[in-house]
This record gives C-alpha cells, structure tokens and sequence, in this order.
C-alpha cells in the first residue's frame, strides 16, 4: 500500500453525517445514494469478469484492459456530473461507459465488434463512443485525452456554457508532453475541466517510483495552479464527496481542479501481460482494501444491506449481462460495403 497521506472525506461532511444519525428522508437518501455506488461497483465489476470470460474463449478479440479493483473512481464521479457535462477517457474505461450510461448492451457488442456497439463495432475495447451521453471516449494513446478534453472546455468557455469537461487519465500519463502542456493551458485560461488521475500505481509494468522523482501527482498538478488534491480511491464515498465539491468548484468558475485518486488494479496492464513486475503479496495486501467489500461492510454495519440484498444485486446484474452478452452474439457485423463510412466525409446531396 502506498504510504502518501490521502483525503478521506463523506458525502455531506458533517451534515452527511447528521442526516444519517438523525433518521427520516435524509438518512433514507443518503443510503440510497449509498446503495447505487454500491450496485454500481458491482456491476462493473461482474461486467469485467464477463468480459474475461469472453475473451478467454476468443469471442472478443484485440487488446483489452480491465478495470477490476478501481471501480469506485468510475462509480463515486459519474454521478457528480450533469448529463450536459463532456467525459474524456482512457483505454481502460469500460467502468467509465457503463456508470456515464451507455446500455451494457451497446458495450458488450462493441466489445464483439459488432454494428450494435456504441461505435458501430469499429472501435473494440479501447475506443467506447457515444455522443449522446457526451462521452467523448476511450483513447489508446497515453494522455491522448487530455488535448480533447482541453478543447472541448475551451468551446464551452467560449460560448458562456455551464459545464464541465470531466477528463480521466492515468498515472502514466504524467510522463507524457500532453500532461504538462494540458494542465498549463488549462490553469492559463482557467478552463472549467475536472482531471481525474486514476494512480493505480503502475504504467503498464513500470512502478511509479520507477518513473518519477515526485511520486505526489497531486502536488505536481498544483504547480501549474491548479486546485489539486489526492483521495483515497478504493472508498467510494471519498471519491463521491470529492469528485461533488471539485465539480461544483470547476462548474461555477473556480478554475480546472485536479484529483489524484490512489487505487489499484487487480489484473494485469492488458489480457498480454504476463504481470512479473509486482509480487503476488502486494496485490493480496490491496484487495484487503476491496471499493466493493468495505462499502458492503459500511452498508451492513449502519442496517442499510440486509443478508440477501447483495446476492439480489448480483442476480440483477448477471441477468442484464447475461441479456448483453446474447443480443451481442445475435448482432450483426459492419457490413464490407461500408467499410469506408466515417472514414472519408460523405458529400452533400444538393437537390
């Protein structure tokens, strides 16, 4: 486990806290707000253990990067955003996709590579889509998204829109030009993006300590001028508290904010790596910090998960998977004729 000091906060602070002790609405809301992040978690993560099962069996091809154990960065953000706000991501943003929104269906058939996927079958694992939820995709270039993310905050500024480019990075990326150039610009021009570092501590099979003198990514986004600060990313309720005030902050113009969220993934970098860089102890000691477990043990010991609500969860979710995974393998491919299509710009039709 990393030794850095994190933020641990709860939705709410102190009032958070109070509506729970004192019972009534407030308290039921806030455990129902407690029980989706926990569902949400879930849900990504059976779709993940889906996926490898899938690929394992060769029904879905390429590259492909799993997201398991990070899952309360993608489930405590999402619902911090506005459904006018932009999302920019990386190539590991299954987690992303589905807590923005977008039908695992439409996912699990991208994932096939078929013409039912959120981009036609054409983009596979690494390249998710989907304008209307203005989910601005996956990129399989480290940092690649940090410029449309930039871009996409400079025209929302330019024309007087109330809304917030919320772009996730890894921690890989802060050894990319784009890093530094991005956060520059983006404090320059106080533009209103959100930039959530994912630190699951490795890029590809290189240590951070490895790769960088300052290992405090938050401290190195702060010397551009942003307002940055590191969270405990395997607690989704710290995520959840600290993505809502720096959404807000960015919203309503107190500049772009940086959040350094600490956590881990469990797989390896991608289905190809043979993961010999880290020890077997190492990933044991973090999956004692599990998102989804220490969130179910929160819920449990406040009286808000009863025995078998887990278990229903699960059934829920396995049953919309499941229904995924069989309209992916009924749809069709692209077919050969449009191969071209979104290639090149189709010319107008004049009358």
């Amino acid at each position: 486990m990393t030794t850095k000091k994190t933020v641990k906060t709860d939705p709410g602070g102190a009032a958070g806290q109070a509506a729970r002790t004192a019972g009534g609405p407030a308290r039921d809301a806030a455990a129902k707000e407690r029980r989706s992040l926990l569902h949400e978690m879930l849900r990504i993560r059976r779709f993940e253990e889906r996926c490898v099962e899938l690929y394992s069996a060769a029904e879905i091809r390429g590259f492909m990067h799993l997201y398991i154990g990070e899952e309360a960065v993608a489930a405590g953000v999402m619902p911090e955003l506005g459904p006018e706000d932009a999302v920019v991501t990386t190539y590991r943003e299954h987690g992303h996709a589905l807590a923005r929104g977008i039908p695992a269906e439409a996912i699990m058939a991208e994932m096939f590579g078929r013409s039912t996927g959120c981009s036609r079958g054409r983009g596979g694992s690494m390249h998710l889509f989907d304008a209307a939820t203005r989910f601005y995709g996956g990129n399989a270039i480290v940092a690649g998204g940090l410029p449309l993310a930039v871009g996409l905050a400079l025209a929302d500024r330019m024309r007087g829109a109330d809304r917030v480019t919320a772009c996730f990075l890894g921690d890989g990326a802060a050894a990319e030009g784009e890093f530094h150039e991005c956060l520059n610009l983006a404090a320059l021009w106080r533009l209103p993006v959100l930039f959530v570092c994912e630190n699951n501590q490795y890029a590809m099979g290189t240590a951070l300590a490895r790769e960088h003198a300052e290992t405090d990514l938050a401290l190195r986004a702060s010397s551009y001028g942003l307002v940055a600060w590191a969270v405990d990313g395997m607690d989704a309720l710290a995520v959840s508290a600290a993505a809502r005030r720096a959404a807000e902050a960015v919203r309503w113009g107190g500049g772009p904010h940086f959040l350094e969220m600490r956590t881990y993934r469990y797989r390896a970098h991608s289905m190809y790596d043979p993961d010999r860089y880290r020890t077997k102890a190492e990933i044991e000691e973090w999956r004692r910090h599990d998102p989804i477990d220490a969130l179910a043990a929160r819920l449990r010991a406040d009286g808000d998960l009863g025995g078998d609500d887990l278990a229903a969860m699960d059934k829920e979710i396995a049953a919309e998977i499941d229904g995924a995974v069989k309209a992916a393998r009924k749809a069709p491919l692209e077919p050969v004729a449009d191969l071209t299509r979104f290639v090149y710009s189709e010319r107008a039709v004049r009358p």
